[in-house]
């Protein structure tokens, strides 16, 4: 019989993954798992949790949970040698990472998904001492997924990000920043950049042409517009594919590696997979190709 490390987020989403649990648990015992369950009891919990199971012998890591939770397990799976195939069953407010793999919404299919899936290697990145699984990004709007409260979150989903957000069009400030990566260097105000490797960014905006695997990123930036119809109109091309990216404002490229110093005398505040990142004057983001695999159904 297989050993399977089950760590829960029980306040993930609308919370209604703790009703599931017996299910859950007897599905796995069906496919032959032996199951260990970990509730998670603090931010920092999964970490540890999920560091535990690769040195425990452990042959499968499932997470049950937010991209944050998910997030979390990332950190403890990267500072292991030997990391064990981890699975995703997502319960949180969008679930960007479980849209990105393709995993089912509802709780039955998602764990038929792990049950039945191959380990695939995915790329995960690094940023400054930590580890993200599909986003990092500082500027305009990357505090409300961490600022905007759970209640809120349960209640309006996607929405509740879309509309705090709103809330800060009239206080969007730039960041004077130098930004290299290859042999490029760029130097000017933005408002935003991310980092990604994900079809979807809050639920909201898309990503296409990308892959999991390729050992690059996706970056995307925006500068700071002349006036408030600029902001307007950039913001209308990033959420309605439909509308030609505004190229005067809007940078994209792919890269491994790529360096974000701040020319200010503020710090960045990041945004880590839908959390608070920390505040750095220089941050360094770089991919590790193929470095953990999750379980991909067919």
């Amino acid at each position: 019989m297989k050993k399977l490390y089950f760590i829960v987020n029980l306040i993930a989403g609308k919370a209604e993954i703790g009703d599931r649990l017996g299910e859950i648990i007897n599905d796995f015992n069906k496919a032959d798992y032996e199951v260990t369950v970990h509730i998670t009891q603090d931010a920092d919990d999964a970490s540890v949790q999920a560091e535990y199971a690769c040195s425990a012998g452990f042959d499968l890591l499932v997470c049950a949970g937010g991209d944050g939770t998910l997030s979390q397990c990332l950190q403890g799976l990267m500072r292991c040698e030997d990391r064990i195939p981890i699975g995703y069953i997502p319960a949180g407010s969008t679930n960007d990472f479980a849209r990105t793999l393709g995993i089912p919404k509802n709780t039955t299919d998602a764990v038929r998904w792990i049950i039945e899936g191959t380990p695939t290697a995915c790329d995960i990145g690094g940023f400054n001492n930590d580890y993200f699984t599909y986003i990092v990004a500082f500027g305009a709007f990357t505090n409300v997924s961490y600022e905007t409260s759970q209640q809120v979150k349960n209640i309006f989903g996607h929405a509740a990000y879309f509309f705090s957000g709103l809330m800060q069009l009239t206080n969007i400030r730039s960041k004077h920043m130098r930004i290299e990566y290859d042999d490029n260097v760029i130097e000017d105000d933005f408002i935003f950049g991310m980092v990604t490797n994900s079809s979807s960014v809050a639920g909201l905006l898309s990503m296409n042409d990308f892959l999991l695997d390729d050992g690059v990123f996706e970056v995307t930036l925006i500068k700071k517009p002349s006036n408030p119809l600029q902001l307007q109109e950039i913001i209308t091309s990033l959420l309605n594919i439909s509308t030609e990216i505004d190229k005067d404002y809007i940078k994209f490229f792919r890269t491994n590696k790529i360096t974000f110093t701040s020319l200010s005398d503020e710090a960045i505040t990041w945004t880590r997979d839908g959390e608070y990142g920390g505040d750095a004057f220089k941050n360094t983001v770089c991919n590790y190709k193929k470095a953990v695999e999750f379980m991909i159904g067919g």
